[in-house]
């Protein structure tokens, strides 16, 4: 019994040392015989705002699950991202799908200037000081999330 109450502690621990966010929520529907099937898709950043953030998208039968889910998902999905004082080391470019973006580095007390899934992702991860723009003019909040990802995944040290 005391073993199974250590190990409750080891993982409250852990699920308290990441912040998540809900991104985006949508409701799918499904056609099927007899008339429309509902479920609902939740997208969630999660992170410790010291370099390590996850993204996840799970779809469930209500809202609270698919949260749940989502969230269970990001925080398998973890990465660890190159912070320099604040900020990022230098500029970078990423395309994931149709969501082209651009994240520059910023002087110190300029603050997070970028919009959206973007800012979402860099207040988690831990930038303090950054410029960042969507190029596409993709409004998929999920896909511009993966390319913020994808372009702090490409920062060199």
């Amino acid at each position: 019994m005391s073993q199974n109450r250590n190990y409750n502690k080891k993982q409250d621990e852990k699920d308290k040392e990441y912040d998540s966010r809900v991104l985006d929520i949508a409701r799918v529907t499904r056609v099927v015989a007899g008339g429309r099937r509902f479920r609902f898709r939740a997208v969630v950043v999660v992170g410790n705002g010291k370099g390590k953030v996850g993204i996840g998208s799970a779809k469930g039968a209500d809202v609270a699950l698919a949260i749940e889910k989502a969230t269970r998902q990001a925080k398998k999905r973890i990465e660890i991202v190159k912070i320099k004082n604040g900020t990022i080391s230098h500029l970078v470019t990423a395309k994931y799908s149709a969501a082209k973006i651009m994240i520059m580095p910023a002087k110190h007390g300029r603050g997070i200037v970028a919009g959206g899934a973007m800012r979402t992702v860099c207040e988690l991860v831990g930038i303090k000081d950054i410029v960042a723009k969507i190029i596409s003019r993709s409004t998929n909040k999920l896909n511009n999330a993966r390319a913020t990802l994808m372009a702090l995944r490409k920062l060199k040290a």
